[in-house]
């Protein structure tokens, strides 16, 4: 009989310590588990795989601790070091290698977090931890960071859950600690002013606010003021354009003409960045201007000289313009300002123009207006001209978006999606958006109103490229889209049902019967709008998952944040290496070099084709998997599809074309190294050029 099988049957006998202390000076209780899975996992990881190895270890180090420590508590780095010691007295040296450097190298991550002088009691990615020191995690007076991680959730938790006194009086603690439990879990995380901000003196909690522009000095210069105080308290901004008299129209007032809406546009883009250097987070906004209005040749252009890099553009184009590009009609411009047809140009021959401008930077996106306002909850308050900085929540002047995602990642168990526990979660996240809007202050006195009135939200996802990993479902297949629609599905059920139970105790919102819901047939709601896909992209960075729907950038890359360059690679294909046993220096030196793993022999075929990455995607399977979600969404879905740096203006073309067809809200491509300066680049090349920045920073 082999040691590690006696030492097996033993275990049930085999004395432990009862409790062990962390390194942060909190004593928990001793789990052999985690023994026995560390110890199973370096076994794989060194082909050595035997199911009695991880009990035995777990045995003999239980032996050894108690007989050096008695009844006091051992430290972690205590048993660590029993760990290798029972793997080296059993006989398995290659597996105590295994074992040495995976502590290695999670001890040289602790080094790294200590060194930016970070708490982080939630075990979050180096660079998770380095973007919440600089922009999230509160400082005392003398600028000292006076929190941890985990703290931080806390802290948001116990502010959201004050709005549950209005309801229930004495029943905050038991909601904050409900939502605290979801957040330190990393199952759900609101939008980033909330984590900011909730619990401070700026007290704005949601991410971002359309703004009116009219036709008047007053009213621009007006927008430009809010906008100021919304960027410094850490808020985006999206604009309509379209009213704005064109370029060289008269100004009656003064005899002279008018510079046109991308002149003023230069005006808000230079603000944002005087406003960036002392703000919460990086500026974000958006730009829309109708496809009918005179100047739109010169805002299709305004990124091709350089600047506007707070800004995403968007055209604003209707189904009868798509038609006539496709029919080869002609296209007619208008001035805002009188409505009459100042010119007519080929309709096709604008929409070259806009793609080809798109295949060289990524702006302009699209915004298919027709269709956003066929879902306006609200089309008695207007017509719906402008969404927020990444095109997810179509909303009119002054709304404002309060946004969550729930890490779809977090509720894979056994092999599949555990729906009872993801539909729970979904209860608990509209509840905890709707007390976002009882509790978040607005540093813009017009913005309150039709926040309370409306009480729109916007719960959306991040990981459901990781969940399909993890479940080996490739992204680009039917099987994927049909579990997207599925999960979609599930998810706008169960926010309906939870809005229903929430206005049946609190009220439906304000403008319930001037909404299109009674004339449906749908009973109350406490809230107008409730779903809607973000990009998450500094949210996901924080939860350690894949942002949004996109697929996986790539399975190792360098993040540029906060000018540093930190090296990463997905932590769910080294895990799952690990366990299957084909993980080794020389295959993550590959990865490292090319970002993917589809053609590395060396991998198994399932994980090669579960493991797929953005660029190796047709455009057609982004776009399915986007109308697959719209079709659950009530706002707007954030998409970006990626073309490979080979690709041309036709392929612009068709995936415009194809966008429009597919009956998404919304459409954004990115040529891979259209833009210097991207976030994740791959770590062969030398020039920065990677993954769209349009929404790095929500």
């Amino acid at each position: 009989m082999s040691r590690p099988v006696a030492a097996s049957r033993r275990l049930a006998v085999q004395p432990f310590p009862r409790r062990v202390r962390r390194r942060n000076g909190v004593v928990v209780p001793f789990d052999p588990a985690r023994i026995e899975g560390a110890a199973s996992r370096a076994a794989r990881e060194a082909s050595r795989p035997d199911p009695a190895l991880g009990p035995a270890v777990a045995a003999a180090v239980g032996a050894g601790l108690v007989a050096r420590f008695g009844s006091r508590p051992p430290g972690v780095e205590d048993v660590q070091d029993a760990v290798e010691h029972a793997l080296m007295t059993l006989g398995f040296p290659e597996v105590a290698r295994a074992y040495v450097v995976y502590r290695h190298r999670h001890a040289e991550l602790r080094r790294a977090k200590e060194l930016l002088g970070v708490r982080d009691d939630l075990k979050l990615g180096l660079g998770a931890v380095a973007v919440l020191k600089e922009r999230y995690l509160l400082r005392d007076e003398r600028g000292k960071l006076a929190e941890s991680t985990g703290e931080m959730m806390q802290r948001v938790a116990a502010c959201v859950a004050e709005a549950e006194e209005a309801w229930c009086p004495g029943s905050a603690p038991r909601w904050a600690e409900a939502f605290a439990g979801a957040l330190r879990r990393l199952e759900f995380l609101p939008n980033s002013p909330t984590l900011m901000n909730a619990g401070t003196s700026l007290g704005l909690l949601s991410g971002c606010v359309v703004l009116p522009l009219e036709d008047s000095l007053v009213s621009i210069f007006q927008a430009l003021g809010h906008a100021a105080l919304l960027h410094q308290a850490g808020g985006g901004t999206g604009y309509s354009f379209s009213h704005l008299r064109p370029r060289g129209d008269v100004v009656a007032s003064t005899g002279g003409t008018a510079s046109g809406p991308v002149s003023f546009l230069s005006v808000f883009d230079t603000a944002a960045g005087v406003l960036a250097q002392g703000g919460r987070r990086r500026g974000a906004s958006m730009a829309v201007l109708d496809v009918s209005h005179p100047d739109i040749a010169e805002f299709i252009e305004a990124k091709r000289a350089g600047g506007l890099q707070y800004f995403n553009l968007s055209v604003a184009v209707t189904g009868r313009f798509m038609r006539a590009v496709t029919q080869g009609a002609q296209h007619r411009l208008v001035s805002p300002r009188t409505g009459r047809v100042v010119a007519r140009l080929p309709a096709a021959e604008l929409f070259e123009r806009i793609c080809e401008a798109a295949w060289r930077g990524g702006d302009p996106g699209l915004l298919f207006t027709d269709r956003i306002n066929r879902g306006n909850p609200l089309p008695s308050l207007g017509r719906i001209e402008a969404t927020n900085p990444c095109g997810e929540v179509p909303l009119l002047p002054y709304e404002s978006c309060n946004l969550g995602s729930l890490n779809l990642a977090r509720f894979v168990t056994g092999g599949r999606v555990d729906f009872g526990r993801l539909g729970a979660a979904v209860h608990l996240a509209v509840r905890f958006l709707d007390d976002v809007i009882e509790v978040s202050r607005y540093p813009v006195p017009e913005l309150e109103g039709p926040a309370r009135a409306a009480r729109k939200v916007g719960l959306g996802v991040m990981g459901l490229a990781e969940m399909l990993a993890a479940l080996g479902i490739p992204y680009d297949s039917a099987a994927a889209v049909r579990l997207a629609g599925r999960v979609f599905g599930v998810i706008a059920g169960e926010a309906r049902r939870a809005s229903a139970g929430l206005a049946a105790q609190r009220g439906p919102f304000p403008l319930y019967e001037q909404s299109i819901y009674p004339g449906r047939g749908v009973g109350p709601l406490r809230n107008a709008q409730l779903t809607s896909v973000a990009p998450t992209g500094t949210i996901s960075l924080i939860a350690g998952t894949t942002s949004g729907i996109e697929p996986m950038f790539a399975l190792a890359y360098v993040r540029h944040i906060l000018g540093r360059q930190i090296a990463e690679t997905n932590p769910l294909f080294e895990r799952l290496a690990r366990d299957r046993g084909f993980f080794s220096g020389e295959l993550m030196a590959e990865i490292g070099r090319t970002g993917t793993v589809r053609q590395l022999r060396a991998v198994p075929a399932d994980v090669r084709a579960s493991f797929v990455t953005a660029l190796e995607i047709a455009p057609a399977w982004h776009l399915k998997m986007q109308a697959a979600v719209q079709r659950h969404v009530d706002a707007a879905v954030a998409k970006t599809v990626n073309l490979p740096a080979d690709a041309t203006p036709a392929d612009v073309q068709a995936t415009y074309l194809a966008a429009w067809r597919a009956g998404v809200k919304g459409i954004t491509v990115y040529r891979y190294g259209a833009r210097p300066g991207q976030v994740l680049t791959l770590a062969s090349r030398v020039a920065p050029a990677g993954h769209d920045d349009r929404c790095s920073q929500i």
